[in-house]
């Protein structure tokens, strides 16, 4: 069998008799399946992409003959920095560009024989998508969830853009690699962070624990307080939050970040050069770097004191780098007797490290950061912490210098990009009315061909007059585009809601329509997108929720994460290594149908793992096996032998117990131990067709259930089968079959296989009746010649059955 030619006339037949058009009037029995976006990144489909929607389209298809009409869109993440740097290094505009590799995707996604409605096909970079975004993005700034404001940022020197903090990994871009920088930009920024509680529900997902465990701890809730520190002979205050109160008497100085606003008006002139030079220092180094437990602790002494609450004491600030300005308030007290990372400081600077709490055990091991017994702390004296904690809270509420407080790790969604290539914000500057909205009536924002997108360190768009010159929608006077362009992140955090809308011009999608087709009952895709994408999409989800426009709060119901295909070496594939492997090569060779069951079989769908061609040989082999005994059943004469033996039992055996696990099995994307089970079908196929006598009806039945059986797996190749089978008199696909059941009662059987011991040791294994009494299982093993020669004329004294398992004979 010619795989790759089938594959030709398979796709061919599916399109020619539209198959995969979703059905609008059967979305009562909707099963919106999704992959994560596809990013067009300018190399053809890899492994990868395969690995995700191959097999995942294989669930799909699997759902389909269960009955649901499934719901699986395609579309492109097209906006972003890829593009722009490849338009940097080649002089290829980035719509052009971007255009020609999703054609090219476009094309290779459908040679995949996938079950995509390109129908509701979605390019983020189209206008007809990226209206929407601005949409969104206006709507979050009407509930005043969007403002400007001059702040730090990541800046990648390389690409010449801001990055989120989910865009740094290890104090580098994701991207280029590049050591990321800290500059002061004016952004901005999405308020997720008034929504921290409501993503720490995690009631309504069916998700890995793994990644609820990555958000949980991005999060990171804080219960504790927020205390006043007055600035020694000046009005100013600092403000620290701490989750330790009952340390609070131990306060010997306090830190605040490089960022921190006040830290201008702290720095005496005599200090004045060593904290720039430290600043300088600072924002070099990455927010792993700095917080890390491991790194030692720097620092420099402003000149200021700040008076303790409790105590009037007068405590020296620093500037440290252990601080970070956007988490808290950007101060932490320095209690050296009770953190490590602050006994570390003190012990460094020559500071004072005063215990103020002792174990309930007596102990006074330094640093001791366990709750215990308030020590030294004049009326607290005696408490433990737990009740010092209250009573502090209630002193400091009295005075007015503290009160209770959550605080969480969660910082606000920074979204402005210095680029070219992405959403234009739809922002007006006005000398007169300050910053205005673009009209909704107004959109979209086009984002304008001719611009220079060489990197200047500024958004490119800013050198584009006839794109930034506009009038001020509230006075009409000349006023000023805002030159940047959205994060990609922006995009992708609602394309769900729009896919089953795609062809709605009208809205960016329609509440009762909407509402009918999600929230996705699947979706698939790396777990590195954990605290970025999958985060903002809740986000958005339950902002849309609390505004009316939908009536479901979190978008995606069960969450699935693919594991990584490697190279040969075990190494993830690089060009740079050698190691890749081309899709496209593989399928020349063998066709997409044994690539994809090679990627079923090969590798644990959760885990992934390296590749092999001596794998991909071996499945070859086995599918060339499997046609064969498919091909010779449909040939034989039916007839029946009127007899329904032992091996015929243990074919329908094998069949059902394999069905039944196939089942199971799908539903967890346990695609290896699916294929396994296809195996030992067609291994009792051969076992079975090998005897003399035999049911070549049974037979028959056997490979039809097989085929429908192996349909998501191998879809070209099933349909052939399934012609080949069917005569195609029915003149539709196999995917317009139910997948097998089990049948329960043929997994009954009429012997079973038990082990017999002798004082504990086993001696052997026999057959016996299923379920027999324990007499009747007695007389048979009495009886056995093997059995009677090793007891060697010794006494029985007892007989201890366990049904349908073993026998041990106390001898």
């Amino acid at each position: 069998m010619d795989y790759k030619q089938i594959e030709q006339k398979w796709q061919k037949y599916w399109n020619d008799n539209n198959t995969y058009k979703f059905n609008k009037d059967r979305a009562d029995k909707k099963y919106y399946l999704l992959e994560m976006f596809s990013y067009p990144s300018g190399a053809k489909l890899h492994l990868g992409h395969w690995w995700n929607y191959g097999l995942s389209d294989s669930f799909g298809r699997f759902k389909r003959m269960q009955g649901y009409e499934v719901f699986q869109p395609m579309g492109f993440d097209a906006f972003g920095l890829p593009a722009e740097n490849y338009a940097i290094k080649t002089g290829i505009h980035p719509q052009d560009s971007t255009r020609k590799n999703i054609e090219v995707m476009e094309q290779q996604l459908k040679q995949m024989g996938a079950t995509f409605d390109w129908d509701y096909e979605i390019k983020t970079c189209e206008q007809d998508y990226y209206k929407w975004t601005q949409w969104l993005f206006l709507k979050l700034y009407e509930k005043g969830l969007v403002y400007q404001k001059y702040a730090p940022v990541n800046w990648c020197p390389s690409c010449n853009t801001v990055l989120a903090n989910e865009q740094v990994v290890d104090g580098k871009c994701e991207r280029c690699d590049s050591v990321i920088e800290h500059k002061k930009l004016t952004q901005w920024f999405i308020k997720i962070t008034d929504y921290a509680e409501r993503l720490l529900d995690f009631s309504k997902l069916d998700w890995p624990e793994k990644t609820l465990s990555l958000q949980k701890n991005w999060i990171d809730k804080s219960i504790g307080a927020e205390i006043v520190l007055k600035v020694v002979d000046s009005k100013d205050e600092i403000r620290a939050f701490t989750t330790r109160l009952d340390t609070l008497f131990g306060v010997t100085f306090v830190v605040i970040a490089p960022e921190h606003p006040m830290l201008e008006k702290l720095v005496k002139p005599e200090n004045q050069s060593a904290v720039e030079d430290y600043i300088k220092q600072s924002l070099k180094k990455s927010e792993i770097d700095r917080t890390s437990t491991v790194t030692e602790k720097t620092g420099v002494f402003t000149g200021s004191y700040v008076l303790n609450p409790l105590t009037a004491e007068k405590v020296p600030v620093f500037v440290g780098d252990y601080v970070i300005g956007s988490y808290g308030t950007g101060a932490v007290i320095g209690v050296g007797a009770h953190d490590s990372r602050d006994y570390d400081f003190a012990k460094k600077f020559n500071l004072p490290i005063k215990q103020v709490i002792e174990s309930l055990s007596g102990e006074t091991t330094l640093p001791y950061t366990e709750k215990g017994r308030l020590v030294n702390s004049q009326e607290f004296d005696g408490l433990t912490s737990n009740e010092g904690i209250e009573k502090i809270v209630e002193k400091l509420e009295q005075i007015g210098l503290g009160n209770k407080k959550i605080n969480y790790r969660l910082r606000d969604w920074s979204v402005s990009r210095q680029r070219y290539w992405g959403c234009p914000i739809p922002m007006i500057h006005c000398e007169h009315c300050g910053t205005v909205p673009v009209p909704y009536k107004d959109l979209p924002v086009k984002l304008p061909y001719e611009v220079d997108w060489t990197p200047k360190g500024t958004s490119p768009l800013a050198g584009n007059d006839n794109y930034m010159n506009t009038v001020c929608p509230v006075c009409g006077k000349p006023a000023r585009r805002d030159p940047d362009t959205l994060d990609t992140f922006v995009c992708s955090a609602w394309y769900f809601l729009r896919y089953p809308n795609a062809q709605n011009n009208e809205k960016s999608f329609e509440t009762d329509w909407t509402n009918k087709m999600l929230p996705v009952d699947k979706y698939v895709g790396g777990i590195e997108h954990a605290c970025g994408h999958l985060l903002y999409s809740r986000f958005v989800t339950k902002f849309l929720y609390d505004n009316g426009y939908i009536n479901f709060d979190e978008p995606f119901k069960s969450l699935v994460h693919q594991g990584l295909i490697l190279g040969s070496d075990g190494v993830k594939m690089s060009k740079s290594r050698g190691n890749t492997v081309s899709a496209d090569e593989v399928i020349n060779e063998y066709g997409s149908d044994i690539l994809r069951l090679y990627l079923m079989f090969g590798f644990n769908y959760l885990e992934g793992g390296p590749w092999s061609y001596d794998g991909i040989n071996a499945i070859n082999k086995f599918m060339d096996r499997l046609v064969r005994i498919v091909e010779k059943s449909n040939g034989y004469q039916l007839s029946n032998t009127e007899l329904y033996s032992k091996d015929e039992k243990e074919l329908d055996f094998v069949l059902n117990s394999s069905i039944k696990a196939i089942n199971n099995d799908m539903e967890k994307f346990g695609f290896n131990t699916c294929v396994a089970r296809v195996m030992e079908v067609v291994n009792q196929m051969y076992k079975y067709d090998a005897l003399e006598v035999k049911n070549t009806k049974l037979l028959k039945d056997v490979s039809y259930k097989l085929v429908l059986l192996i349909a998501p797996m191998v879809p070209h190749i099933a349909e052939e089968l399934y012609e080949l089978l069917t005569k195609h008199e029915s003149k539709k696909s196999i995917f317009d079959e139910s997948y097998p059941v089990c049948d329960e009662a043929k997994l009954v059987k009429d012997e079973v296989e038990v082990a017999v011991q002798i004082n504990n040791k086993i001696i052997k294994r026999i057959n016996i009746p299923n379920n027999a009494e324990n007499n009747i299982v007695e007389d048979i093993v009495k009886q056995d010649e093997q059995i009677i020669k090793t007891l060697n004329d010794r006494q029985i004294k007892k007989i201890i059955v366990i049904k349908n398992r073993l026998v041990n004979i106390i001898a």
